[in-house]
């Protein structure tokens, strides 16, 4: 295809996942095409979507199915999906989708990007995408967008601090959006440190209660889930109102260690390795989904000691049911509590936030009885 269609740049719509924007509309900008990012996730979204889709099918698909259906209606030429082979729907969603824009008449152009092809099949789809055939082109785009996935995540987690210790409730939020924005516009290696450096700056400007006592939880599940704010109503912000700090267990850039980046690349252990190890005694092999690092994930809490894990999937998801099945099991050998949440788009906010405030009273009476066997025993 080309970059130009009547004199003018296409525009390429990808669907909201948290901040994911941020890389492939950097990517697409350095290859001469326009992003076009569609209106963040809402109620209206969700709508379009849920109208439009099978019945059981998973909330991130109506989602996804509306993002699209919001983008092609504000002028996307085309509209990207991620597909990936294996035991999930996600391998379907492509012709599900496809099938249904073209049934309710929308006619934008629908690309695929495979799953674990690694950096060929990130290469191959950018070309198609955009019709720059110089590999040394695309291979800066890729990395200068794996660095803002990167910068993104590291953004999320200073967010996850500031936000659990901050005295003014909204503060570290509003800082982050600004910082994230800067991050956005950074066109070039130079401009992305420095705006990073910015926005980290003026993260640490919020005033904190650095005294407080927080309680530590790790987030699980499907990563759509876990990643998007919509999709999981703010949990994080929930949490963090409690003087909670969350940390994501699955995120873009342990992704992109797993399934994109070249191995002689990436230092250490990677997530995925991590989950065949440690989930060994529960499950032996990859059931599909998110599901091995889940199940690999309470193990890696237990052992770090943090205060509690919640797993977060969507209604009808299998491979999340599957590893939900090993929790009691779990929970006999890890000392650790564990919060399944389970969302669809007729999950209401006021039981969802009693639940939190239940498992954050859980967690700090737990905590306490530990401090005061500790005190005990050290008399």
């Amino acid at each position: 295809m080309s970059k130009k269609e009547n004199g003018r740049k296409i525009k390429v719509a990808f669907p909201h996942m948290g901040n994911i924007y941020i890389a492939w509309g950097s990517a697409l900008r350095r290859l001469g095409v326009e992003p076009y990012i569609p209106p963040y996730t809402s109620k209206r979204t969700l709508s379009l979507g849920t109208k439009n889709s099978p019945e059981s099918i998973c909330l991130p698909y109506k989602l996804i199915l509306g993002n699209f259906i919001e983008a092609i209606e504000g002028g996307a030429d085309y509209v990207a999906m991620i597909s990936s082979p294996g035991i999930c729907r996600l391998g379907e969603y492509g012709s599900g989708i496809q099938s249904t824009l073209e049934e309710m008449g929308y006619h934008a152009n629908y690309v695929e990007l495979q799953l674990y092809d690694g950096i060929k099949g990130m290469f191959r789809f950018l070309t198609e995408l955009t019709g720059v055939k110089n590999p040394i082109t695309i291979i800066r785009a890729i990395v200068f967008a794996f660095r803002k996935v990167f910068a993104a995540d590291r953004m999320e987690n200073l967010l996850s601090y500031y936000r659990a210790r901050e005295i003014n409730v909204g503060d570290a939020e509003k800082a982050f959006r600004k910082g994230m924005k800067l991050i956005y516009e950074a066109n070039h290696y130079k401009e992305l440190k420095k705006a990073e450096k910015q926005a980290s700056t003026m993260m640490r400007a919020v005033e904190i209660d650095a005294d407080r006592d927080v309680l530590y939880v790790d987030l699980t599940g499907e990563i759509y889930m876990v990643q998007d704010p919509f999709s999981n109503q703010n949990i994080e912000r929930e949490l963090g109102k409690m003087g909670v700090e969350t940390r994501r267990t699955l995120t873009i850039s342990s992704f992109l260690r797993d399934a994109i980046i070249p191995k002689m690349f990436v230092k250490g252990e990677t997530h995925l390795e991590r989950a065949f190890r440690l989930a060994k005694p529960y499950l032996k092999r990859d059931i599909g989904g998110d599901s091995l690092e889940c199940v690999s994930d309470i193990i890696f809490a237990n052992e770090n000691g943090k205060d509690g894990i919640i797993h977060i999937s969507p209604f009808t998801c299998m491979p999340e049911i599957m590893s939900q099945n090993f929790f009691p099991a779990m929970r006999e050998n890890c000392d650790i509590p564990i919060l399944p949440l389970i969302m669809d788009e007729q999950t209401g906010k006021a039981g969802y936030v009693t639940r939190l405030e239940a498992f954050v009273d859980l967690m700090r009476r737990r905590k306490r009885r530990k401090e005061q066997k500790l005190a005990e025993a050290s008399k």
